[in-house]
């Protein structure tokens, strides 16, 4: 796991206020949001999560369609931060 999925991870559990421990082999490609979610992230918690990643790195995610793409999994997120901000120093 990068430092940004880990970075990535701590927001999540921050933005959406998650009380369940995260397993720390974590597997990155697995769904963020849905019934095979290890956040238990539901719509909502989604817009929070795409207005606060938007805020920090700096990005533009403009459109439902292209948020749901970038939500598939954390490594998903975490390597459209990487290609789309100068916020990121990995």
């Amino acid at each position: 796991m990068t430092q940004l999925e880990q970075e990535l991870i701590e927001l999540i559990v921050k933005v959406c206020r998650i009380k369940k421990p995260i397993p720390e082999d974590l597997d990155t490609s697995l769904p963020l949001i849905g019934p095979e979610s290890v956040f238990g992230i539901d719509s909502l918690d989604a817009v929070e999560i795409v207005f606060t990643v938007q805020n920090k790195y700096k990005v533009r995610i403009d459109s439902e369609e292209r948020s749901r793409e970038l939500l598939a999994s954390l490594s998903a997120l975490a390597d459209f931060i990487r290609n789309n901000s100068d916020q990121v120093t990995e």
